[in-house]
């Protein structure tokens, strides 16, 4: 930020030359923790415009391949292949790309998020052009079977989009091992600095631009380069990955003690996601009778930071979709609650948790 403020895209000077360097070796450093290659990873500002990238631009390749086969006289550009529970990053992109003509299947999923594969091979196609899938689910921490979906995937010829996001740094990734085609990630999520990103693209996966503007990118993505921010989220995806055995494993202790605890001590409280098909620092429960917004206004008052599994429009709280979708009535949507566990969390952070739910849902139960 001090010292090297070059434009990494300009190279006759020795700013911009060392700018570019910086850029490269962070290249060559988030490929070789995902097991790619440097020329696959695609910087941008963050998962929402690598998925929008993703999913518009693969789109937009298969749908120009038909109308050069077809001759342009297909009713429908092509067919897409995503959840109900996935992130509005990609669920509002794919519901604007049906407005727009392409026809798409949403998959659903059972009480635990997890979804049936062989309703996903149901679906394919001969025109499906993309299965869009996240590795793991922001909202209930309920982890996919991202190899199985690839294998899925690559055995019928279609395009395999995979939102990472949640997964980097708590999941080991390998591009190859997965089969994907196309992987999303964001720094921030890994400590990292915010506004910072990467798609992953396979070699040989055909993908148009999104945007306007510049020839960044080997021309797939226009903007200049935002060299701290990409320089920082190599570091932090590296430091995500060092020691990731015993993390891992220090992140499912806390989280194991803290759906034990809560569970225990708060009545009517239940689990959301999958008991052990879960990240490893991810607990989300529903609490019968309790606002969850209310809740979480008595956890900041106790310094605690958590988040409900329903949006706040207009200061009108509104039920989880996901929650619905896998089968939760708009009344227990509105009870989500959803708690995750860090590098500095400790045991005793832990029982000072489960504490503060306990007394503030005995609390906002008393006021309801």
């Amino acid at each position: 930020l001090t010292t090297e403020f070059g434009n990494a895209s300009s190279r006759f000077h020795a700013y911009g030359m060392r700018a570019r360097n910086l850029v490269d070796t962070a290249r060559e450093q988030v490929a070789a923790l995902i097991g790619a290659m440097p020329s696959e990873i695609i910087f941008t500002s963050g998962a929402t415009e690598s998925n929008n990238l993703a999913l518009r631009g693969a789109a937009a390749a298969h749908a120009a391949a038909r109308g050069l086969v077809d001759g342009g006289n297909q009713s429908s550009p092509g067919h897409i292949i995503t959840a109900t529970t996935e992130h509005k990053a990609v669920l509002d992109v794919v519901k604007a790309m049906r407005d727009e003509g392409w026809d798409v299947t949403f998959l659903s999923v059972d009480r635990e998020g997890r979804l049936d594969l062989d309703r996903l091979r149901a679906a394919i196609r001969p025109d499906t052009a993309l299965i869009s899938l996240m590795a793991a689910n922001n909202e209930i921490g309920t982890l996919h079977p991202v190899e199985e979906i690839g294998a899925i995937a690559r055995q019928h010829g279609v395009t395999f989009h995979c939102d990472a996001v949640q997964a980097a740094g708590n999941v080991a990734i390998d591009v190859e091992r997965w089969n994907v085609d196309l992987l999303s990630l964001s720094s921030h999520k890994l400590y990292g600095p915010k506004g910072v990103g990467a798609l992953y693209v396979r070699e040989g996966i055909d993908l148009l631009p999104s945007q306007s503007g510049g020839i960044h990118e080997d021309g797939r993505r226009a903007g200049t380069l935002n060299t701290p921010g990409i320089v920082g989220m190599a570091k932090a995806l590296e430091l995500a990955y060092d020691e990731h055995e015993a993390r891992v494993a220090h992140y499912q202790t806390l989280r194991d003690a803290l759906i034990d605890g809560v569970l225990a001590r708060v009545p009517g409280a239940h689990l959301t996601g999958h008991r052990t098909q879960r990240l490893p620092g991810h607990a989300s429960f529903i609490l019968d009778g309790v606002e969850a917004n209310m809740l979480l206004v008595h956890l900041d008052l106790k310094g605690i930071a958590g988040s409900s599994g329903s949006a706040c429009k207009t200061g009108n709280p509104e039920p989880s979709g996901l929650l619905m979708a896998m089968g939760y009535t708009p009344e227990q949507a509105l009870t989500g609650l959803r708690l995750t566990v860090g590098m500095q969390t400790t045991e005793a952070d832990i029982e000072y948790t489960i504490d503060a739910i306990a007394e503030s849902v005995e609390k906002v139960r008393a006021l309801a």
